[in-house]
């Protein structure tokens, strides 16, 4: 066996040594790129309670049709403003005239009876004075005349119906206001109970939200909200009202929310998003919609530490303002990469550079 010359092993295992801290090295992880972040922190939103809501007005009126005809006129059409009395519609009328005039001629005939009865009355009242006629012949000459009169009035009875029928093949607007639909076209036959038009009054407007029974006490007890409205504005409820039954099958209870005088109003229909102030609790993380990666239905974000980046699952809430609700994802004091796409690209730098080395 040959000796082991101990000068050269040593120097062997140093140059090993050497080339392992190297490979440790060259294995160990990239640094994470410079990227700007934001820290996550709760929101001051104490848990405030919130529904979507649409928008109503105040005043609103669907115009039915109350009688049978053809349209023949149309005065207005959808979100052109009207004053009160302003012509709508204005249907066919020769069946509501032809009416009158035989509600109107009836009316004479019974007027003329009417006038024969009580001259028969006035004579019977002086012989029954004079005891020239019966009593029993007394009574028959009034009570035909109380039946004459009975008729004349039913007679007049029919021609103001007519004359009502008549006045129902016009429409007019009820109120200043304006024309939200218009569902009847020129030559369209139209029966009673037909939808016509839908006009509102663009002042006081309103929202109605359903919400659970027990979130209904708490607001009953602190009626204050804030309204998000479809263009960005949060504006203070003006008013809150609880209605005070519930729905028995829905388990609801619905609250009506008064809106504010505005300068630019939202449109009745529209979705507004109404925030109740009656919970408690710490308020969750928001985050700027830029730095939310959508794909899909997936919700995600950057998360950047120091062992590297991470793109993690979010369940988001609502939206409001640019920034958007984190339910569940993140916690208070991690750091989130504000640009997705430069977060991505460290990551796929990150990963390279470790495959390579």
């Amino acid at each position: 066996m040959r000796a082991v010359k101990w000068p050269v092993a040593i120097a062997v295992l140093l140059a090993l040594a050497s080339c392992g801290d190297s490979s440790r090295e060259s294995a160990a992880p990239s640094p994470v790129p410079a990227l700007e972040t934001l820290v996550v922190a709760a929101s001051g939103d104490a848990g405030a309670l919130a529904w979507d809501g649409i928008v109503q007005a105040v005043e609103q009126s669907v115009l039915s049709a109350q009688t049978s005809g053809r349209v023949v006129a149309l005065g207005a059409d959808i979100d052109q403003p009207v004053k009160k009395g302003t012509l709508l519609l204005r249907l066919t009328d020769e069946e509501q005239q032809a009416a009158v005039a035989t509600a109107a001629a009836q009316l004479r005939a019974a007027e003329a009876q009417l006038a024969d009865a009580a001259s028969r009355f006035a004579r019977a009242s002086e012989l029954v004075e004079r005891q020239l006629v019966s009593r029993d012949d007394f009574d028959r000459v009034r009570a035909a005349r109380d039946s004459a009169q009975a008729a004349r009035d039913a007679a007049a009875a029919v021609l103001a119906q007519a004359r009502q029928q008549l006045q129902y093949t016009t429409v007019l607007a009820p109120y200043d206001g304006i024309i939200a639909t218009r569902q009847v076209e020129m030559g369209e036959t139209v029966a009673p109970g037909r939808p016509l038009y839908t006009l509102y009054a663009p002042g006081q407007l309103r929202l109605e939200v359903l919400v659970p029974q027990a979130d209904a006490a708490r607001i009953r007890a602190n009626p204050a909200a804030e309204v998000s409205l479809p263009d960005g504005r949060d504006v203070t409820a003006a008013k809150v009202t609880v209605f005070p039954a519930a729905d028995p099958l829905a388990h609801s209870i619905a609250v009506r929310v008064l809106l504010p005088a505005l300068g630019s109003a939202p449109r009745p229909g529209q979705t507004a998003k109404v925030r109740f102030a009656a919970a408690a609790g710490p308020g969750q993380p928001w985050l700027p919609a830029s730095a939310i990666v959508r794909r899909g239905e997936l919700s995600a974000a950057y998360v950047v530490s120091e062992e590297g980046v991470v793109l993690r699952q979010l369940r988001l809430g609502r939206t409001q303002g640019g920034r958007t609700e984190v339910i569940a994802g993140l916690v208070p004091g991690e750091r989130v990469a504000t640009d997705p796409s430069a977060a991505l690209a460290a990551l796929r730098a990150t990963r390279r550079d470790g495959w390579q080395q």
